[in-house]
């Protein structure tokens, strides 16, 4: 006799609705091959803080607290019949108590969804119809609306969703197109457009299979839309892309636009590049690629830790790096130079972080301050320009601010399918400390600090001073070795250019 069908889930349409390979491979992908990943912390941590807002009291769990109208119900679990008979469960994280009737009482409830991002998604509405729909069989009342919050504190936002119109039309379409999905004996193919891979927690098994068949994705630069326009001229991998002629391609893409005219040739290098392994100079480059380091003094390494969300820049890291009095600049891999942190408390103000970094910068005044990326610049000069400094100090901050990406990508094409300072310094052998950590870890450890520092009522549970300043280490060590990956590709750049 067959084994039962497994139901279909909230969590298996939240990943569907994300990736159709993502939904398969929960189910039936190999369990030690699924990758953590900090970015669900994070959610969960948002959806946590966010809840706490609506609700300040502790919620009930399951039916009895349903039953005893409580204002907020967590771990109910719902379980129903979707389309074509398909049966289908779900674990809404809270439901808020609301006027109405139900089989409990005078009280019903209705679904609370906290919200990722700034805008409504069809993820969100149709998670919250689900819930919305198994919960109005369970407590036996309509369930008219769903709640969506986003945020915390004083800035929690609140948006009412009608669980109606096409909505319940399209759930069963979605559903019907999981259950045939699951039902497959191998996973869909890989997704067009593979940037938000980094967050999957199967992004290895995708990876490897994507570099394994030459999936166009693999070529920096090719997102989800350049990927259907070459298909669709019968260029469906990395092999075909490095072996078409440029100047035809570019007149076959100048029907979509002119910007795609003038990427064809970039990415036809790129791919042979990736093809070949090995690096090309750019023939239209000239000159050195860090003329200001020719002449240097030293040189300060600066990266920035955010808080998107809190717009939040919490963590102003330096790494003061001079130059030896022989005239030769130290390797990345010696550790060389001091490392300077600067936390940005928000109960100090940002007048007290801007004088700390304009004292340190004026220390070392003819010094180019190198970085990786826009954030580390846009967000100085406007940290400068709120703190009042003048057109001229802005302008001379400006003139320091060197982008080692900026000037790699215009000097030189490397076979990496990324851009980014892990793959480029990755790439040239540069190592983090700390094995598997990003930007996205680095955060959820700074939300860790912070609550321990400042939650007073965590009692025994919170962590004494000792697990704080680790905590803390944790950070400056991510951010210090991004300073040491950043100098690793300057280094290569000036090698390359004595070369």
């Amino acid at each position: 006799m067959p084994a039962p069908t497994p139901p279909l889930t909230d969590r298996l349409l939240r990943g569907w609705l994300r990736c159709r390979r993502r939904a398969w491979l929960d189910r039936h992908g190999p369990a030690l091959q699924r990758q953590w990943s900090a970015h669900r912390a994070l959610a969960l941590d948002d959806q946590l803080r966010g809840f706490q807002t609506l609700l300040p009291e502790r919620p009930g769990r399951g039916e009895p607290a349903a039953a005893a109208g409580a204002a907020g119900v967590v771990g109910l679990r719902l379980r129903g019949r979707g389309p074509e008979g398909l049966t289908v469960e779900a674990h809404p994280p809270l439901l808020e108590r609301v006027d109405g009737s139900s089989r409990w009482g005078c009280h019903a409830y209705r679904p609370v969804l906290a919200r990722q991002g700034r805008n409504l998604t069809r993820e969100h509405r149709l998670q919250l119809m689900l819930w919305g729909r198994l919960l109005a069989q369970h407590q036996g009342a309509d369930v008219p609306h769903g709640l969506v919050v986003a945020g915390a504190g004083r800035g929690l936002e609140r948006e009412r969703l009608a669980l109606g119109g096409s909505l319940p039309r399209q759930l069963d379409e979605a559903l019907q197109r999981l259950a045939a999905d699951l039902g497959r004996s191998s996973p869909p193919p890989l997704t067009s457009d593979r940037k938000k891979c980094t967050l999957c927690c199967w992004r290895g098994i995708c990876d490897a299979e994507a570099a394994a068949e030459g999936h166009l994705s693999e070529v920096s630069g090719i997102g989800g839309r350049r990927r259907e326009l070459l298909v669709a001229l019968g260029i469906d991998s990395l092999a075909e892309l490095a072996a078409a002629d440029p100047a035809a391609l570019a007149e076959e893409l100048a029907v979509h636009g002119e910007q795609h005219r003038e990427v064809a040739p970039q990415l036809v290098a790129q791919a042979r590049v990736q093809q070949q392994g090995r690096e090309l100079r750019r023939p239209e480059a000239r000159g050195p690629a860090l003329p200001e380091l020719e002449t240097a003094p030293g040189v300060l390494l600066y990266d920035i830790e955010s808080d998107p969300d809190a717009r939040d820049d919490f963590l102003h890291g330096l790494l003061i790096l001079p130059r030896d009095p022989a005239g030769s600049w130290p390797a990345a891999a010696d550790d060389p130079g001091r490392y300077q942190p600067l936390l940005a408390l928000q109960e100090h103000g940002e007048a007290r972080l801007w004088a700390r970094l304009r004292r340190l910068l004026a220390r070392y005044p003819d010094w180019p301050l190198l970085h990786w990326g826009e954030t580390e610049a846009l967000g100085l000069l406007r940290l400068a320009e709120r703190q009042g400094a003048s057109e001229a100090e802005r302008a001379r901050l400006k003139t320091r601010l060197i982008d080692v990406h900026v000037r790699l990508r215009r000097h030189w094409l490397l076979p990496v399918n990324s851009y980014g300072l892990k793959a480029v310094a990755g790439w040239l052998g540069f190592r983090w400390r700390q094995r598997g950590v990003d930007g996205a870890r680095c955060l959820l450890w700074w939300r860790q600090w912070r609550r321990w520092c400042h939650d007073t009522n965590a009692g025994p549970r919170r962590p004494g001073r000792r697990a704080g300043a680790e905590q803390l280490r944790r950070i400056f060590r991510y951010n210090h070795d991004d300073c040491l990956a950043t100098w690793a590709v300057a280094c290569w750049l000036l090698d390359q250019d004595r070369a």
